[in-house]
């Protein structure tokens, strides 16, 4: 389905939902429940979604008694193998309310760039949507290396909004849209809308300031384009707009597909 503009949202057949880790845990662990009602809406009323969540070592962090994200790639396996099974858990005790079940993907690189590999998860992906089950993607950081990492769930949700020919990527972070400069900075401007050959080189971008996340506006615009170039719109803003956003309102940033 080509859209057009925000309304089309609530119409699209496929969406792919990402939302990053600072998001969701810590001090805004209660914005889980939020995210989960607005998916249930929109899947009651026949929409397809995937969710690529972050999270599972910011989850593991407090289980091991850890401050901050570490260094070494050992103990972030080990802290996404303690958080990646909390962290389902705490989906599934909200999909609960809307009699929804979710489905564990977990991929890496390697998976989306081997052929055989990624059929397979493409067809795993379209018989949980058969099944009535919400698939619920993260990297697999328990196994994933230094190499082969995505490094960011934002070109992961991209990629996967390739594989299974989403409408449109809603990319859900702690900041409402894109800005012409980090939006703490005096007269920072938002940027509603984006074409696809728009010049972006001038933007003023910082990087992630969470502890727990490893994206940031860098990557997310990387993954808007990666979508767009493939004829997938994006849409940019923050956890507290998922509701709207999926709704049709006209908030955050729109990266319009490029369809030639």
């Amino acid at each position: 389905m080509s859209l057009s503009d925000h309304r089309d949202i609530p119409k699209a057949k496929r969406l792919v939902v990402k939302v990053g880790s600072s998001s969701i845990t810590g001090a805004n662990e209660s914005n889980l429940a939020k995210l989960v009602a607005a998916i249930a809406k929109n899947i009651a009323s026949g929409q397809e979604i995937v969710l690529v969540t972050s999270g599972a070592i910011a989850t593991g962090l407090p289980l091991l008694k850890l401050l901050s994200k570490p260094d070494d790639l050992a103990t972030s396996q080990a802290l996404a193998a303690v958080g990646q099974s909390r962290l389902m858990l705490r989906y599934q005790v909200e999909l609960d309310k809307y009699d929804l079940l979710a489905g564990q993907v977990l991929l890496s690189a390697h998976d989306l760039e081997n052929e055989e590999s990624s059929a397979n998860a493409k067809e795993a992906l379209g018989r949980l949507f058969d099944l009535g089950v919400l698939p619920i993607v993260n990297e697999n950081d328990t196994v994933a290396t230094a190499e082969i990492r995505f490094g960011d769930n934002d070109r992961l949700a991209a990629l996967v909004a390739i594989l299974v020919e989403a409408d449109a990527l809603i990319l859900l972070s702690d900041v409402d849209a894109l800005y012409d400069r980090p939006p703490t900075e005096a007269g920072a401007n938002k940027i509603e809308w984006v074409e696809p050959l728009d010049d972006l080189s001038s933007i003023k971008i910082g990087s992630s300031s969470s502890n727990v996340g490893t994206g940031g506006a860098v990557t997310k615009l990387q993954a808007a384009r990666t979508a767009t170039d493939n004829g997938i719109t994006v849409l940019l803003t923050s956890i507290d707009n998922v509701g709207s956003v999926l709704s049709g309102d006209r908030v955050g940033t729109w990266f319009r597909a490029n369809r030639d």
